[in-house]
């Protein structure tokens, strides 16, 4: 599953180049590098090596794996700018569409960190019940279970780093102080598994070489893991979220500056009017 993965997105990335250059848009290389070598290769690194083999057996990897699939590599695939890709290879009408979907209700709620802050926390406090067992131990399960993180890593990651939809400056602020917040919910779960004294999944059965930590052990790097990765992964996150209150702030500098002085005396007078009200 995770060579046809890695096939079919370096397929529709390189496909995408090809319809943006038929279009007259020529794709920046490094784009395209960052995406094949630090997206795709990230992906490959962690399904393919270590912590993709020994997942099942071993808890830290098991848990490193998901929270990385899940956080840092969305991130590290987003830098090759994939949603700007199909624009530039779609033509007018179906750029049209696609901006509507991404300007749509759905992505608006995945592409923000109030959402993301909330489901980062549940998926991560599935460490802490017997079904993290169960994933972690099921041959079938184990293997889809990567695609789904990744899957859903991309849904929170790529909106929220194409800047999409239109807020305001009051909630950006908002939701950068929630991204502060989520500095410690994700760290929660870390925390709760590093300072448990019994074995969370219910599976106590030592396997494996010998140098392997015991089932109790094994949990505490587990948490150790989680709380690193939670802290780590959220500072692109926070850097994301202070371009796109930038670039908002820009924007509204811009309609500010193009009015006229009649329009801005009358927008002056009605926010004084607003304050004599209140």
């Amino acid at each position: 599953m995770t060579i046809a993965v890695l096939v079919g997105a370096a397929l529709a990335y390189a496909l995408g180049m090809r319809r943006a250059a038929r279009r007259g848009t020529s794709w920046p290389a490094h784009r395209a590098v960052l995406f094949y070598t630090l997206g795709l290769g990230s992906y490959a690194v962690i399904e393919l090596g270590f912590l993709g083999t020994w997942s099942a057996e071993l808890r830290w990897a098991f848990v490193a794996r998901i929270a990385l699939l899940l956080m840092a590599v969305p991130a590290l695939i987003a830098l090759g700018r994939p949603l700007d890709l199909a624009r530039a290879g779609l033509a007018d009408a179906g750029r049209r569409r696609l901006d509507s979907v991404l300007d749509g209700r759905v992505f608006r709620v995945l592409g923000n960190a109030m959402f993301a802050t909330i489901l980062v926390a549940a998926a991560f406090c599935v460490f802490l019940t017997p079904l993290a067992g169960v994933l972690r131990t099921s041959p079938v399960i184990g293997e889809g279970i990567g695609v789904v993180a990744l899957t859903v890593g991309l849904l929170l990651v790529v909106p929220l780093m194409a800047l999409t939809g239109i807020h305001t400056t009051t909630f950006l602020a908002v939701e950068f102080m929630l991204a502060f917040v989520e500095l410690v919910v994700d760290s929660i779960p870390g925390i709760l598994l590093r300072l448990n004294d019994h074995v969370v999944d219910g599976v106590t059965a030592a396997t494996g070489a010998g140098w392997w930590p015991n089932p109790l052990r094994d949990q505490h790097l587990a948490g150790d893991l989680l709380w690193f990765i939670a802290e780590v992964a959220d500072v692109p996150i926070l850097i994301i979220l202070l371009v796109r209150w930038g670039r908002r702030d820009r924007v509204e500098a811009a309609d500010f500056d193009a009015l006229t002085d009649e329009e801005h005396d009358a927008l002056v007078q009605a926010h004084l009017r607003g304050i004599h009200r209140a």
